[in-house]
């Protein structure tokens, strides 16, 4: 097959662009330059899409032995992902930027480019499988990417490719060493890319200014104030500046965000239990599901997944999703992916919770 590997600057790309041309496939390597005004260097292990990362995957290319390209996709980048994170923490949601990225830019820009130039499939170095056309949990579960790439069609996956769903990053790391990669020991990027310090309030703060308001308990009972809501996440605990502390002694977390009235509920552990919740914007990695369907739920990169029951809604817009134990810190705007076992049904966009 005629093969896209897309070259991040990682290890993990890397030795999935060797081991694609080491399964006898036609591949040429691209870099997505993400960044307008990218930094020379990474901050230790934050971030990406640096000077520094194309180049490393320039060099990755060359000692592979395969054309290499740079593709820029900044503005669809910062229309599609940053612009996007930015509005969905001003209407009080906790976007996941990575799975939008996949969606949006790996899997929708660059796939749909990719495709139209006459190649077969993309390569990237996500942990996943891919099984008789199914979208699979790699097999190092500490490292599963499944969550995030969960956004994926059925034709997306078809077009798809992850050569290192059956390695641990272990494996990966020594495979890199004995091809002669120099990024055998980079470190691996974390939280967010487009943050490269991680301070995501900051972040936040530079393009949505001050907007103070009032922090409250479940009861209504003013307990501290805040310089805008967009700094908290539900299920947050940490820095949340209570004057006051709760009757019983107990810690207490976010439980909503309320950005038209600037409000910011608290409370406790108990009053963050989720048993339902309904999502939009459902993508099915296959036929999409008929009537009631037993399941395990998925609500964060790295959680646990719940056993569950999946309903579509009448006009396939919406799913409803029943959980069989609660779970906590399940906040709007985030993803709930639905797996039968290690296999994606797919995704949806959490909406409200119960």
């Amino acid at each position: 097959m005629k093969v896209l590997a897309a070259m991040s600057g990682g290890v993990d790309s890397a030795v999935a662009a060797a081991r694609a041309v080491a399964a006898g496939h036609d591949v040429t390597g691209v870099h997505l330059a993400l960044s307008r005004n990218p930094q020379s260097f990474r901050s230790g292990a934050r971030g990406c899409c640096t000077l520094e990362d194309a180049r490393d995957a320039r060099r990755a290319a060359d000692v592979i032995g395969i054309p290499f390209y740079v593709w820029d996709l900044a503005d669809r980048f910062r229309q599609d992902v940053v612009d996007d994170f930015v509005a969905e923490y001003a209407a009080g949601r906790t976007p996941n930027p990575c799975l939008r990225c996949n969606e949006k830019i790996k899997f929708t820009a660059v796939l749909d480019k990719a495709l139209a130039l006459g190649f077969d499939a993309v390569c990237t170095g996500h942990y996943a499988r891919i099984v008789a056309g199914r979208l699979l949990r790699a097999v190092d579960e500490g490292k599963d990417q499944s969550y995030v790439l969960g956004v994926l069609t059925a034709d997306q996956v078809a077009g798809a490719m992850f050569p290192l769903g059956t390695s641990t990053k272990q494996v990966v790391r020594r495979e890199a060493a004995d091809r002669g990669l120099a990024v055998a020991e980079k470190p691996d990027s974390h939280d967010i890319c487009f943050i490269a310090d991680g301070d995501t309030s900051g972040f936040l703060r530079q393009r949505l200014g001050s907007a103070p308001g009032s922090i409250v308990d479940s009861s209504g009972t003013t307990v501290g104030e805040h310089d805008g809501a967009y700094a908290f996440t539900v299920g947050q605990r940490r820095g949340l500046r209570i004057a006051r502390p709760a009757p019983d002694g107990r810690p207490r977390y976010v439980l909503d965000i309320s950005p038209v009235t600037r409000t910011v509920t608290v409370g406790t552990a108990d009053e963050l239990d989720v048993v339902g919740l309904t999502a939009n914007r459902p993508r099915w990695s296959g036929p999409p599901p008929q009537g009631a369907v037993e399941c395990l739920a998925q609500l964060r990169a790295h959680g646990e997944a719940v056993p569950a029951v999946a309903r579509r809604g009448p006009d396939d817009g919406q799913v409803d999703v029943e959980l069989r134990r609660p779970a906590r810190g399940i906040a709007p705007g985030q993803a709930v992916v639905l797996y039968d076992g290690d296999a994606v049904i797919g995704s949806a966009t959490i909406v409200s919770t119960r």
